[in-house]
């Protein structure tokens, strides 16, 4: 707890973190916004104040009120992010899992368009020193140092970015206000009134607002770095960021507003408010920019899937922890699927001008389902229904407007992020869904039933010791019960005699960092259960967490595990221990639907692709033993045979 409270205090070194973890999406867009605003439209004046308006409104009501002042009250033990959010509210409905699931999916697919956009959108700019420069080349070579780079942990880097991103903010707002100077009527843009009048006179206003949006793509980042930063940092850094945002996008509207009646071609205004001396500069600290808002959404990736891991909502996949720093994790296998995904993205689209199109959408279905979990949340926390219904309406109605302007996109290039997100949605369907089909079908018992028989096998001489210690996992929730196949491999597979069974169970609670355990002696000396309640965020190293959990008993006197073979006992030395795992395998049955057919042979698929669970709860390999059991779905016909003669 100690560590949250610091990270919500206001200070310098957390405001220039927050600078260089949260704002690396929304502090690239100038590169690409005002230029997908104008498209191959006709620049009038309307057009320009009009787009403005509508950038500076969005970044208000979306970034501002939504995500900065509302959305950030939504803390889940220091932690944010759509999964700290669903974990806060799932109590109240169990409906609230769809609209988690699509948003992390939605999430995730944006992880793969913006590293290929802000990077392309950067790279482009050398085209105005170096003409007819392939710049595909460069940006897949960035792409994949991003990716490599990965494995071995960013907080080397990471403790450059804060600096480096002040000096891109900083870079933005002077560029712009020097043009501002030179037309300040231009602040007029801030009057709603010309936002308003582009959005109903404009034939093309579902275009241009699907345009528009790509100016917030960034704002639930910063929802998801809450943890990172703190909230007081976020919020007064954002003050700044949208300060520095606000001067660009003028002044990009100054430089213009000179070219009324023409059209913009492949100019890229951003790069237009440069002197050309300072070109190749800017062009250097636009691209490191571009790279720090990639990292921030591969990084935040990586979380998102280790949270989905532990909400039993992604197959159990390899985590690493490159280093020290807290919450930087390694997830390889989707470390290449987002690398293999934006090679993708740059070899079809080629050209930034492309991929605006395909971007924004996923994050606009993302925004839609923060909107939903919030009210949920709101409504937890006794908020009047009236400013909850008030929240949703306005939101709701702004999120489905760029949703429809963002539509609009599918053929020109979205048809990608949405094969993405339903790709990734399907998985995570399909692994929750799966689990619950097959929990449906696990046996539980008695488990006071067989005290008796466990503590005769315990001191059967007759039977071959099967292992000092011996420990089971078990999905059992309640003390009360245990799994039939556990008391089958216990007493009937291969009578399994042991000095102490030991039951396991993990609880993933809804905080985020949670370490606590309970032990239960059933038997005293001879049956005994720990249960861990680990947060969702916390790495399930079972193996370790068990061995600290024996040390404490042994330490209070609670057990004795020294070995009981004569040579050992003599000696002192500790008995070992042994894990047996479980692996239930459904047996393909016809009583099931055919939807639950197809979702357990798609579930196999994916546990197959998956690492065990063995690994997955970071056992020792070399005392574990892994046994499969079939769960019975079909209830056989009785058999009649007659017996001849």
């Amino acid at each position: 707890m100690g560590h949250h409270k610091n990270v919500h205090k206001l200070s310098a070194a957390g405001l220039l973190i927050s600078l260089g973890i949260i704002y690396g999406d929304i502090g690239t867009s100038p590169l690409y916004v005002f230029k997908a605003i104008i498209g191959e439209r006709l620049i009038t004046p309307d057009l320009i104040l009009g787009g403005l308006s509508c950038i500076f409104w969005t970044l208000t009501l979306q970034t501002t009120i939504k995500y900065v002042v509302i959305t950030l009250q939504a803390d889940n033990k220091g932690e944010g992010g759509i999964f700290s959010l669903f974990s806060l509210v799932k109590r109240k409905a169990k409906w609230l899992i769809i609209p988690a699931m699509i948003g992390g999916a939605a999430l995730l697919a944006d992880g793969i368009m913006t590293p290929a956009v802000t990077v392309s959108s950067a790279i482009e700019g050398l085209g105005l020193i170096y003409k007819d420069l392939p710049t595909v080349p460069i940006v897949l070579a960035i792409i994949v140092f991003l990716f490599v780079l990965q494995q071995f942990g960013t907080s080397l880097v990471g403790r450059a970015f804060g600096p480096i991103m002040w000096l891109w903010f900083t870079m933005i707002a002077v560029l712009g206000f020097v043009y501002i100077m030179e037309l300040p009527e231009i602040l007029k843009a801030i009057n709603p009134y010309y936002a308003y009048h582009i959005l109903t006179t404009n034939p093309q206003a579902f275009l241009i607002i699907g345009a528009v949006f790509l100016c917030t793509t960034g704002a639930e980042a910063l929802y998801s770095d809450l943890g990172h930063c703190g909230r007081s940092n976020i919020r007064i850094s954002w003050i700044y960021v949208k300060i520095c945002l606000v001067l660009n996008y003028m002044g990009q509207g100054v430089w213009l507003w000179k070219l009324q009646g023409t059209h913009l071609g492949d100019v890229n205004p951003f790069y237009q408010l440069m002197p050309g001396w300072f070109l190749i500069y800017g062009i250097t600290i636009a691209t490191i920019a571009a790279a720090i808002a990639s990292q921030a959404l591969i990084s935040g990736s990586f979380t998102l899937i280790a949270e989905a891991v532990r909400l039993n909502l992604w197959p159990k996949v390899k985590i690493n922890y490159p280093s020290e720093q807290k919450g930087q994790l390694y997830v390889p296998s989707m470390n290449w699927i987002l690398m293999s995904g934006c090679i993708i993205v740059v070899l079809i689209f080629q050209k930034s001008v492309n991929m605006e199109a395909a971007y924004g959408l996923s994050i606009t279905v993302a925004m839609l389902m923060t909107t939903i979990l919030v009210s949920v949340f709101l409504l937890r926390k006794k908020v009047p229904k009236y400013l909850i219904a008030i929240f949703l309406t306005i939101y709701g109605i702004i999120e489905l407007t760029f949703l429809a302007g963002n539509a609009a996109k599918i053929l020109h290039g979205g048809w990608f992020t949405v094969i993405l997100g339903m790709a990734i949605f399907s998985v995570m369907w399909t692994w929750y869904n799966g689990r619950r089909i097959r929990n449906r079908y696990m046996k539980f018992v008695d488990i006071e039933e067989f005290y008796p028989v466990i503590k005769n096998i315990s001191s059967d001489q007759s039977i071959a010791k099967y292992a000092s210690n011996l420990v089971y996992l078990t999905s059992a929730n309640f003390n009360t019960e245990i799994e039939s196949s556990v008391i089958y491999s216990i007493i009937q597979k291969h009578p399994k005699r042991a000095d102490v069974y030991w039951l396991l169970h993990v609880d993933v609670t809804d905080e985020p960092y949670t370490m606590e355990y309970e032990v239960d002696h059933m038997i005293p000396e001879k049956l005994i259960r720990i249960d861990f309640r680990l947060g969702f965020r916390v790495e399930q190293r079972i193996n370790v967490l068990f061995r600290k959990v024996v040390e404490e008993l042994v330490k209070s006197g609670e057990i004795d595990i020294t070995s009981k073979y004569e040579s050992l006992k003599a000696l002192k030395i500790p008995g070992d221990f042994r894990f047996v795992v479980i692996e239930k395998i459904l047996s393909n049955s016809s009583s099931l639907h055919f939807i639950e057919r197809l979702t357990i042979a798609y579930h196999k698929i994916l546990k197959h692709m998956s690492i065990s669970e063995r690994k997955g709860f970071g056992l020792d390999s070399s005392f574990v033993s892994v046994e499969q059991v079939p769960l019975i779905v079909d209830v056989p016909d009785p058999i009649h045979m007659k017996r001849i003669k």
